[in-house]
């Protein structure tokens, strides 16, 4: 089975481009999203069995750094080399999610999984992993949540000790995705500096080290591989170590700045999709004399799924933008940017759903897909309440 073949036809090429004409872009960003075209309609992504995810994922990782795109989330082993430039990561992620919900899973993941080596790692660690992550060789995980720790970071259990010149971790972690398929984990662990925040640790962790395993595997509505997993007495180098002892939170913190707007651009992929397939079929159904599309209701649906789209994806190129040029901090811009396209994606992808009336619910149908994939956006990275906590820290603190 392909990547399209358990969906409904549709007659749809690619996303349209009229944002890209906003001041936010460079020409080379346009250049950059022609590639993705040119990618996202070719056999490397239309071609993808989605029957087994794991083997799925796999040979897209691969294949997206065969194609160059990794270099777009992971960053250089270079001690001079470029930054990761937030609008090529959400350009990325808005037009994978807008044709495969996987392949963006599998873009992102490289990139968070890698982002806290980038910040924070030695030169040699970053030589050891980052090329074989950005080639597609490697695949990369991001493990943070725990059982009992997931938006309350500082309930953190999983601990690391220190024991001459290495640390041994025991503990557990959870919803963790690439789970069981990675091969490289950066792993956040209490390492007891402090009380809270300030006592956690970031390490480096490989699929092989032992003391490691994957103890279960967690099924969702939108398959993707996410497991649980543990360590036992896992015994690591302490080079391994990313930055110094107790900075693991501020490091998960910096490495999800990056990334969050770019949850933001995912969300805007799936809610373009889903308006441009409502488009499609309003253009097309026959009701009472005439269109779907000729009815006020129709017509009032599809202006405000068109106007929050717009106003989510301009929330999510300002912060993406002011992280690139301006190099300021975008905690409060990325949350908005985060909040608001999830949100708005899942009332668009709904209203879709709606518009399609019983053919909407239908297993299968790529709405329906997309009812699934958006679900999961709200919540992780960040889940919508937290990031409406974090705009209002932001306020208190700055005053404006």
């Amino acid at each position: 089975m392909t990547a399209n073949s358990s969906v409904a036809p549709s007659p749809l090429a690619g996303p349209t481009r009229d944002h890209l004409d906003w001041p936010f872009f460079d020409p080379e960003h346009r250049a950059f999203a022609e590639r993705l075209d040119r990618f996202a309609v070719s056999p490397a992504l239309t071609d993808i069995d989605h029957d087994d995810v794991d083997a799925a994922c796999r040979t897209l990782v691969r294949r997206l750094g065969a194609a160059g795109l990794l270099d777009a989330c992971v960053a250089s082993e270079a001690p001079d080399g470029p930054p990761i430039d937030s609008r090529r990561v959400c350009l990325a992620r808005e037009t994978l999610a807008w044709h495969d919900g996987l392949a963006d899973f599998a873009f992102a993941m490289q990139g968070l999984g890698t982002g806290a080596i980038g910040l924070a790692g030695s030169s040699a660690l970053k030589a050891a992993v980052l090329p074989r992550v950005r080639s597609g060789e490697w695949l990369a995980a991001f493990a943070l949540s725990e059982p009992d720790a997931g938006s309350d970071v500082a309930a953190m259990a999983c601990a690391a000790r220190a024991d001459g010149d290495s640390y041994v971790l025991d503990g557990e972690k959870t919803w963790i995705s690439n789970g069981g398929i990675a091969d490289v984990y950066t792993i956040f662990a209490r390492t007891g500096e402090a009380p809270g925040t300030r006592g956690i640790s970031a390490f480096v962790v490989f699929a092989d080290d032992p003391g490691f395993s994957v103890v279960e595997r967690i099924a969702v509505m939108a398959p993707h591989p996410l497991a649980r997993i543990r360590f036992e007495n896992c015994r690591i180098p302490a080079d391994r170590r990313l930055g110094a002892a107790g900075e693991g939170f501020k490091i998960a913190m910096r490495t999800l700045d990056i990334f969050r707007a770019s949850v933001a651009a995912a969300a805007l992929g799936f809610a373009r999709r889903a308006l441009d397939e409502a488009l499609a079929h309003a253009r097309t159904r026959r009701m009472f004399g005439g269109t779907l599309a000729d009815l006020q209701l129709t017509q009032a649906a599809l202006g405000t799924m068109a106007t929050g789209i717009d106003a989510a994806a301009l929330l999510t190129y300002r912060a993406a933008w002011r992280r690139d040029v301006q190099r300021l901090p975008t905690t409060r811009e990325a949350a908005m940017a985060k909040m608001t396209a999830t949100e708005t994606a899942q009332s668009v992808i709904d209203r879709a759903v709606q518009m399609f009336g019983g053919r909407g619910v239908r297993s299968g149908e790529l709405v329906e897909r997309l009812y699934r994939e958006i679900r999961a956006l709200r919540i992780y990275e960040g889940a919508t309440e937290v990031q409406t906590l974090i705009v209002a820290r932001e306020l208190l603190k700055g005053g404006g």
